[in-house]
């Protein structure tokens, strides 16, 4: 049947916007606080609140025996949770692993996937129940600790927050991504969590440094160690928004011979093992961890991974170092303490927050179940002075109901009984009224009556009720032993690693390589020196224009006509088969500037660099190494300019040597020329029409020679030439090259 249509009544004009944003955030406030941020009292989101009290409902008890994870999953998708089984069942197989959650709340038995990132078997071959820290989160539910709420479908109730006597929050952690908001809360340890909750207690406006003192920083169930300083660590729990650098945990062994191996015995936290190998194993293809052998996987139920040195000499600091730098056996955890708070707001919160907001559900929590306690004592009381009542008037109370056809209103009128009492009494058995029994419901009486009269004190009392919530947390503390597997902290604080400074080489296998780079812009690295220039193949209507032995450990400096130096390593230039790539992939060179120069690069030498105006100025080369695609600036240009000359200043220089497009030479002293790292420089020589042609550092004592093409060709009598720098100097010698360049 096609559906009615919809009456004029039910129809309204809206703008869509205004549609489109109202059903956005009904989704938007879902997703926040029915899925992805976790309530800062028990640490749960719904579907773990949901699957703990099913397991609950279904006693599934530390003691019980264990019952299928479909029956469990089931049950909280029919009466609780109506999303898809399998989200269910990753949340639930998540709360079984030990490499995943500090401490678990679900005992799994079958398999439930490993720390190499294989998933657990099907929920039809699992078993599970509560853990003891499960059954403690659920402990007084019964009590009225906490409010309930009708469930999906009205037929049932569910809680809202579980009673939670452990500070799951915290101990557990939490992830999670909603709307415009995440959250990332790293484990940390009970017995530590403890120790600063119970300060709190005492000393509710504690500062950061003193509940650091108590809570060091996260503690991971896969070990590790926190290199993060401790100012850092003081600041994101303050902020309650930072991160924890974490490193794997690793030893050498002596295999003797002076060799050695490096064993990792723990892995950062949500690093999956066989991923991590995996990486490696491509470095090591890719010969980007030259110092490094061999890795081998050792692990059995505890993690052991091998990695064997090239040789002896390499020293093991250097080779981790390698591996922290470009591998997961160094990671980031985030803090992003973001969670809903008690009014269900959520805000990102301190670690003080977090801290006094479980203390205060703890609080409330031993109200209700006091208040709980202390109405059933009041109604069994009014019940035991009613039984005490017909005790004492057991015959004429065994005569009226003989005797009377509504004995009731006859019983509460000659006893002066309420009907909850003359109820009571009408429904005691023969067997109650025995002398025995009437003692045992006087010392029912006595003792609850003191009861009553404790848990009155206790509710009028606040410094008692927070005595006592002291008492839990210490007993929650020595549940929890230092040296029990659970108890002892896994992750060490370690110190703030020191700067060590890995030499680019260090990453990069060396090898020997021709840099070839044609006119057009195409470059590559041919493996090999001495290589014959005749044999470089390049495509239709190019040629070779730059060629330069180097390493692939080397790096290179191209300058460019916008007055840029740009720098590419050696090794990340393509091969030598085919025509290489242009250059332009590699750096973020426009279409409207080309290359001028190229060199090796060299640190502790110096570049004469000159604009085709004829300004100039000697720079630092390794002030001139650019971190990204975009180069550096070096020489500052005017609209109507462009770089033209980069060479590097010889080593016994002492002159420079420049020559113009109109062929006049002009040599002067280098020390006129100013040492800078950036600038538009100072004249080098004078012109009227024309412009810089080319330029050259030399020796006086040795002349000045230039390449005729056939050979080497110089003028020793320079005499003439010498000037001062920005003259316009004098026409070049006999037999200076047509091209106008000294090279």
């Amino acid at each position: 049947m096609s559906p009615a249509p919809a009456k004029p009544e039910d129809i309204r004009d809206a703008p869509l916007a205004d549609a489109l944003g109202e059903r956005y955030l009904a989704y938007a406030l879902s997703t926040i606080m029915s899925r992805s941020l976790p309530d800062v009292r028990d640490g749960l989101k719904p579907v773990h609140r949901r699957l703990l009290y099913a397991m609950r409902q279904l006693k599934l008890d530390p003691k019980s025996g264990f019952k299928k994870c479909a029956r469990v999953v089931g049950d909280v998708m029919g009466k609780y949770h109506p999303h898809g089984d399998m989200s269910i069942y990753d949340a639930l197989v998540r709360l079984a692993q030990e490499f995943s959650v500090r401490y678990p709340l679900v005992d799994g038995q079958g398999n439930f996937g490993n720390i190499d990132g294989d998933n657990a078997a099907a929920m039809r071959y699992t078993e599970a129940r509560m853990t003891e820290i499960a059954w403690i989160m659920l402990d007084g539910i019964d009590e009225d600790a906490v409010d309930f709420r009708e469930t999906y479908d009205g037929e049932d109730a569910e809680p809202i927050v579980l009673p939670a006597s452990f500070p799951n929050l915290l101990a557990n952690g939490a992830a999670g991504i909603a709307v415009g908001m995440a959250t990332s809360i790293p484990p940390h340890n009970v017995i530590e969590l403890c120790d600063g909750l119970l300060h709190l207690i005492k000393f509710p406006n504690a500062g950061f440094d003193k509940l650091v003192e108590f809570i060091p920083g996260p503690d991971f169930p896969t070990g590790g160690v926190l290199v993060e300083p401790r100012e850092a660590i003081v600041e994101s729990y303050t902020k309650g928004r930072g991160s924890f650098r974490l490193r794997a945990r690793w030893e050498t062994e002596d295999m003797g011979r002076g060799q050695y191996q490096i064993v990792v015995t723990e892995i950062p936290y949500q690093v999956q093992k066989a991923r991590l190998i995996e990486k490696i194993a491509e470095l090591m293809e890719l010969r980007k961890l030259p110092f490094l052998a061999d890795v081998r996987d050792e692990s059995t139920d505890d993690v052991r991974i091998v990695f064997e040195p090239k040789t002896r000499t390499v020293e093991a600091e250097m080779l981790m170092q390698q591996l922290f730098m470009q591998t997961d056996l160094e990671t980031r955890f985030s803090l992003n303490l973001n969670v809903l708070d008690s009014n269900t707001v959520p805000r990102v919160m301190s670690l003080r927050e977090a801290l006094q907001e479980f203390l205060d559900h703890r609080h409330v929590v031993l109200v209700r179940r006091s208040t709980y306690r202390l109405n059933k004592i009041e109604q069994r009381l009014e019940i035991l002075d009613g039984y005490l009542i017909a005790f004492l008037n057991l015959d004429e109370i065994i005569r009226i109901i003989r005797e009377e056809d509504e004995p009731k209103p006859i019983m509460m009128k000659a006893f002066k009984l309420n009907e909850v009492q003359t109820e009571a009494i009408l429904n005691m058995r023969l067997r109650q009224l025995r002398k025995l029994e009437e003692q045992g419901l006087r010392d029912e009486h006595a003792d609850l009556s003191a009861e009553r009269k404790d848990i009155i004190a206790l509710l009028k009392d606040e410094k008692r009720r927070w005595k006592m919530i002291s008492q839990q947390i210490s007993d929650l503390k020595k549940s929890f032993a230092k040296d029990s597997n659970l108890g002892k902290r896994r992750t060490e604080i370690g110190d703030a690693p020191k700067a060590v400074i890995v030499p680019l080489e260090a990453f990069i296998e060396r090898e020997p390589v021709t840099v070839v780079c044609s006119e057009k812009g195409w470059i590559r690295a041919i493996k090999g020196h001495g290589l014959d220039s005749e044999q470089f193949k390049f495509k239709d209507g190019d040629r070779g224009r730059f060629t330069m032995e180097a390493q692939t450990t080397d790096r290179i400096l191209l300058f460019a006509t916008n007055g840029r130096f740009y720098t590419i390593g050696v090794d990340k230039l393509p091969g030598g088969r085919g025509h290489g790539e242009p250059i332009r992939l590699l750096i973020e060179l426009g279409n409207a500037h080309e290359i001028v120069d190229i060199h090796v690069h060299s640190p502790d030498r110096k570049l004469l660099i000159a604009s085709d105006s004829g300004r100039g100025f000697v720079v630092e080369e390794k002030d001139v190494i650019a971190q990204t695609k975009n180069g550096k600036q070096t020489l500052n240009l005017s609209s109507d300019e462009e770089g033209r000359c980069c060479v590097p200043v010889i080593e016994n220089a002492d002159a420079v040597a420049v020559l113009g497009e109109n062929r006049k030479l002009l040599i002067f002293p280098l020390d006129e020329l100013p040492v800078m790292a950036r600038g538009r420089g100072v004249i080098l020589q004078r012109y009227n029409s024309d412009g810089l042609r080319d330029i050259k550092s030399i020796n006086l004592a040795e002349g000045l020679t230039w390449n005729t093409g056939s050979g080497m060709r110089g003028e020793p009598n320079i005499k003439p030439w010498i000037g001062k720098r920005a003259q316009a100097g004098m026409l070049v010698p006999k037999g200076f090259p047509k091209v106008n360049r000294f090279t």
